[in-house]
């Protein structure tokens, strides 16, 4: 069916309409017909090899099955490999066009969204892709067998049928603008993945999926490569053209962030993105660098600022009174930290929704309120005032002023100093430790921080450990504090439940760090999703922006607003537009790896 067909079908439908795409709002910026996104070379020459390394810290992988909780998969094995009904675009929000499907129909009641595949979409196997592996996809990632995050993502989702051999409906438990998009993003793979072995136990069978790119060569422990698909059954959609122009997305393995930095400058791989200041302004130099090789960009983006921040268990006894929280949080000086080790190129986080939309600022509006006053009761009386914001030490405030407010929290809260340390009515002694992993630099990071919590009688430990067993302590929820970046969102919704839903609190694997349990998050949570316009949605955004940072469960980090790369000129290419959002998580990395290209030839040295 023609795709202008279609949105005239979408106006004119009484009962429900249908279109190539979805959005949350109903507003595309790309019309039906358009023939590539604006921020890719169309004509971009395929073949050469992108040289990356890990977008984490992982230390090495064990299995090629991303979606269960046991074990770690290679970086950006999920994006090259696997597609989903939509795919969305690096440069709007909250929109999905067709990608495995030619067409999507929503209810008008939004309960449920019927997506009609197209016929040439095939599995790597050659296979088509039918809607009884759709169906497959959503029953096996709801399951036991799956990581539980993705039940909890899905939810509102009450069944996925199939109509006939191309159409398949999701069915939703009430109305939310945002499932009809969170259904069409997740991952399809075939029913012949694993063999019929229970999912959990797919670990190293190679996946059967739709990608650009399947599985290469890899070096278990050392790298691995994707290699292009020449019979990519989507290579001319408007949404795949001019993107996977690499033949090869090699990713190396380093043991720390050390070792990556040194193979970068010795020309061991071609890209990397910097998360350390240190790094980036003192420590990338070298003959690469001098002769222009290798170039320092800086892209800056529209990005979510997300929150890093360090993650108190509130499920310890120590951390369930607000007022030990907020006395960890005045300990901090964030001013010196950035002045003497970022180089002042970082800003602090203030809340879960930095540089978007849903940021609360100021008093609640009369909507938040609105809101927020049925849940008073399980709120604290600053909800309603000024969002809180961290504390400064720069003038006229001071590190020495904030301590002193430290410790009358601590004080009320029962804790007094007592022979050197502050302890509670039984004698015990205030500890906090950090877990972190074998390659990070939180002890020195961290240095300033635990000099201060010791003058008010804390004690700051550090603990770290592989990658492997600081994975396993996270999904079983065994630790006190740790270090962890959120990437945020322009379009918070179910997944917030994951992270921050009293249900998640008791389930293992999932993404509530803190332990959060509150039914006036819930609600608001579930205000979010059952939003009926943009205005309600919002209201809802900045009223729970305000209950979790007034609930003070994490000591906000820093963020920055351009994303610091490093490439080689000489081998790589890329589009001169850069797109305002690329996808969500591991920010500006999938935007090489789909849009860039190989210069051809590539730049020698002489």
């Amino acid at each position: 069916m023609r795709l202008w067909l279609l949105v005239l079908m979408w106006f004119a439908a009484p009962l429900a309409w249908a279109a190539p795409g979805y959005a949350v709002w109903g507003a595309f910026k790309y019309p039906p017909g358009f023939t590539h996104f604006e921020y890719v070379n169309p004509e971009a020459p395929k073949g050469g090899e992108l040289r990356l390394v890990a977008g984490s810290r992982i230390s090495t992988f064990d299995k090629y099955n991303p979606f269960t909780l046991k074990g770690t998969a290679p970086s950006f094995l999920g994006d090259l490999l696997f597609e989903g009904l939509l795919t969305g675009s690096m440069d709007e929000v909250g929109v999905g066009y067709g990608l495995l499907a030619e067409d999507v129909q929503v209810a008008p009641d939004l309960l449920s969204a019927t997506f009609r595949l197209r016929p040439e979409a095939r599995f790597h196997n050659g296979d088509p892709v039918l809607a009884a592996d759709v169906k497959h996809s959503y029953e096996t990632l709801i399951s036991r067998y799956a990581a539980p995050g993705y039940a909890t993502l899905l939810v509102n989702v009450e069944g996925c049928d199939v109509l006939d051999e191309r159409t398949v409906r999701y069915r939703f438990r009430k109305r939310d603008r945002q499932s009809p998009l969170v259904v069409g993003g997740l991952p399809v793979f075939s029913r012949k993945w694993g063999g019929g072995k229970p999912f959990d136990q797919v670990v190293t069978d190679i996946p059967i999926a739709t990608g650009p790119y399947r599985i290469g060569p890899v070096r278990f422990g050392k790298d691995i490569t994707y290699a292009r698909d020449p019979r990519y059954w989507g290579r001319d959609l408007p949404v795949r053209r001019g993107m996977n122009n690499f033949d090869r997305i090699t990713v190396k393995i380093y043991r720390d962030s050390t070792a990556q930095l040194e193979a970068l400058k010795a020309g061991e791989f071609d890209l990397m993105l910097f998360f350390s200041a240190g790094d980036w302004t003192r420590r990338l130099n070298g003959p690469r660098i001098d002769k222009g090789e290798l170039i320092k960009s800086p892209f800056r983006h529209r990005q979510p600022d997300g929150f890093y921040s360090y993650v108190l268990n509130n499920r310890l006894e120590k951390f369930q009174d607000r007022r030990v929280r907020m006395a960890l949080e005045l300990a901090m000086d964030y001013e010196w930290m950035n002045r003497q080790l970022f180089r002042n190129s970082y800003k602090r986080v203030k809340g879960i929704f930095g540089n978007t939309d849903c940021e609360a600022n100021g008093p609640p509006s009369p909507e938040e309120v609105a809101l927020l006053e049925p849940l008073r009761a399980h709120l604290p009386a600053d909800v309603f005032g000024a969002m809180a914001v961290p504390p400064r030490t720069d003038p006229p405030n001071s590190l020495r002023a904030n301590l002193l407010k430290a410790r009358a929290l601590l004080n009320e809260a029962g804790w007094q100093l007592r022979d050197g340390a502050m302890r509670n009515a039984k004698g015990e002694p205030l500890v906090v430790e950090l877990l972190d992993t074998t390659e990070s630099r939180s002890v020195t990071t961290m240095a300033a921080w635990k000099r201060a919590l010791e003058k008010i009688g804390i004690e700051l430990r550090f603990r770290t450990v592989d990658f492997a067993l600081y994975q396993e302590r996270l999904d079983s929820f065994q630790f006190e504090m740790i270090g962890i970046s959120f990437p945020g969102t322009h379009f918070p919704g179910a997944e917030y439940a994951d992270l921050f839903g009293s249900k998640a609190a008791d389930t293992n694997g999932s993404g509530n760090f803190a332990g959060v349990r509150n039914p006036a998050v819930d609600a608001l949570i579930a205000g979010i999703t059952g939003a009926e316009n943009r205005g309600e949605f919002l209201a809802a955004c900045r009223a729970l922006d305000r209950v979790i940072a007034h609930g003070h469960h994490m000591v906000p980090a820093w963020t920055s607003s351009e994303q610091r790369v490093a490439y080689s000129r000489w081998k790589l290419e890329r589009p001169a537009l850069v797109p305002p959002h690329p996808p969500e998580g591991v920010a500006y990395m999938d935007w090489p790896m789909t849009t860039w290209w190989a210069r051809q030839p590539p730049i020698t040295s002489k």
